[in-house]
């Protein structure tokens, strides 16, 4: 009888796959609870055996992803358990940024701590891609070398442009710095070694949002500096597009006769509501802003606006020019109000969302983090 191939079905679960699943569930565990959780509270939460579980915490101790901390004394009967962290020893994340005015560098740890801190500012415009990345690239360095020094080990590092990025980290186009086409690893040897992440800097600052809303699972980030990005965020999944280029909002058409762009078109909110335009005329700035704000509530029915970048210290000077467009332009405005607020991590938030998003591939993926 000739036997009968079953098309659609599903492929056998190799134990190291379970393993792996079952190391990211403890460590995640711990990493989303309030407190120190024990071996046993974590058996509990997550349905484990309590065997299963003293394993796998044995086996990310032993990585350097957890520390198991004495117990607080007890009054009580019974002897308390010991509490387990994440290991803020263990391996960090290094998160790097090139926008148009300045260059930045920091190092996180593993519990999500700023370790290192550098800015550099300078005028990116009339400086090659080359340049720029020569001077990132001791930046890096320096960072690099500041969390050895802290007995730090970087998993990877993460590197957030104003631009549009495709595979391998190739930015395609970044109009505010006039790049195109510039293959950035290559130009960054002192990352020799270490996994790179090449992301829109908006998309990031979006990330590091996320994971410090109280909450807030769909939103739009919306970065000021001289260009302009945002970050959509929809049931707490970044949405990139069919080619990873979605956000590009700094060209949507607010003026259809006016200004000129850097992209070649006319009217584009960056030549209004840009960071050198808010300090010139924070109203129109803020018009301009309600105005393209609008089209993509209108769109997206997104309820939450996040206003990070140069525009999060400026955000009292903004907040009622775009309310009131929003209020005039969002159908639905009378019935669901926006909320609209400023960014908590400011203009850090696209170095530290970088860094963040290494950070969270190692919880993601502890096993690969184990098997190095």
């Amino acid at each position: 009888m000739t036997a009968r191939i079953m098309t659609g079905a599903r492929a056998p679960v190799r134990q190291s796959s379970v393993r792996a699943h079952n190391l990211a569930l403890v460590l995640q565990t711990v990493a989303n609870s309030a407190d120190r959780p024990s071996r046993a509270a974590i058996a509990a939460v997550t349905g484990l055996t309590r065997a299963t579980v003293s394993a796998l915490v044995d086996d990310l101790i032993a990585g350097g992803l957890l520390t198991e901390h004495d117990p607080a004394p007890r009054t009580g009967a019974g002897r308390p358990a010991a509490g387990l962290a994440l290991n803020a020893e263990g391996p960090a994340g290094l998160g790097l940024e090139i926008n148009v005015d300045y260059l930045a560098a920091c190092v996180v740890d593993l519990t999500g701590a700023v370790r290192h801190r550098i800015v550099a500012h300078g005028d990116q415009r009339p400086v090659s891609a080359a340049d720029s990345l020569r001077a990132l690239d001791a930046l890096a360095a320096q960072a690099r070398a500041a969390a050895t020094a802290e007995g730090l080990t970087l998993a990877g590092a993460a590197l957030a442009v104003p631009g549009l990025v495709a595979a391998g980290g190739l930015v395609r186009v970044a109009p505010n710095l006039g790049w195109q086409d510039v293959a950035v690893p290559a130009l960054l040897p002192a990352l020799a070694g270490l996994p790179l992440t090449v992301d829109n800097e908006a998309n990031l600052a979006a990330l590091a949002a996320l994971a410090s809303s109280e909450g807030e699972r769909s939103f739009l980030y919306v970065s000021g500096e001289i260009g302009i990005g945002a970050g959509i965020v929809l049931d707490g999944e970044l949405y990139r597009g069919v080619r990873g280029w979605s956000g590009e909002i700094g060209h949507v058409t607010v003026f259809p006769d006016g200004r000129p762009c850097r992209c070649g078109a006319t009217g584009c909110l960056e030549q209004y509501a840009g960071q050198e335009q808010v300090v010139a005329d924070a109203e129109l700035a803020a018009s301009a802003l309600g105005i393209a704000l609008a089209a993509v509530v209108n769109l997206l029915d997104i309820g939450v606006i996040v206003l990070g970048g140069a525009y999060a210290p400026e955000f009292d000077r903004l907040r009622g020019g775009i309310e009131a467009e929003l209020g005039r332009r969002v159908l639905t405005s009378g019935l669901a109000p926006i909320t609209l607020r400023a960014a908590a991590l400011g203009a850090d938030a696209a170095m530290r969302g970088a860094a963040d998003a290494v950070i969270q591939s190692v919880r993601d993926d502890p096993a690969a983090w184990l098997s190095r």
